[in-house]
């Protein structure tokens, strides 16, 4: 867990001093300190650069607390330079290449295509938002709409997994 604090600190230093401009996706995860396990992934999986363009961009943004939730281990090894593919592959799972506010996902359950393109998401917007992934498992929008120079983040209470379909019907 030491080497992941350290890689969060280095990612702050680096984005802050090499960020594209003020209130990008990346500035606000850096500057918020439940996304400090998120920024460390982004930064190994060397997608800080990206998601400081100018998008834009849908982000799904786990916090600490859906990272500390996987199995023991799974992210320790997702950060090791040899799993950089898979970790690059589960972040931009997390990723769309619209911003799309919450007010903007269509009634009901549908899927929508993160940049990940071979996979998908079912978001439901019926009572709240929630976003089932490749798991069948679902993560709930606890705060939508944090809007960034780039496009707009919302915050996830779990961290999304590729794999089959999700059902969505």
């Amino acid at each position: 867990m030491t080497s992941l604090k350290t890689l969060a600190a280095a990612a702050a230093m680096t984005v802050a001093a090499g960020a594209a401009s003020a209130n990008t996706i990346v500035d606000i995860a850096v500057a918020d300190d439940r996304f400090s396990t998120l920024v460390a992934a982004v930064t190994a999986a060397d997608l800080a650069e990206t998601l400081s363009g100018p998008g834009p961009f849908t982000v799904y943004a786990p916090v600490n607390d859906a990272f500390a939730a996987l199995p023991d281990g799974t992210v320790e090894t997702l950060l090791l330079p040899e799993n950089k593919g898979q970790l690059t592959d589960v972040l931009l799972y997390h990723v769309d290449d619209r911003k799309l506010t919450a007010s903007q996902f269509a009634p009901g359950a549908n899927y929508y295509k993160p940049i990940l393109a071979s996979e998908r998401l079912c978001i439901n917007s019926h009572s709240g938002v929630t976003i089932a992934d490749g798991t069948g498992e679902v993560a709930n929008v606890v705060i939508a709409d944090i809007e960034a120079s780039n496009g707009v983040i919302h915050v996830i209470d779990k961290v999304l997994l590729p794999g089959s379909r999700p059902d969505c019907h």
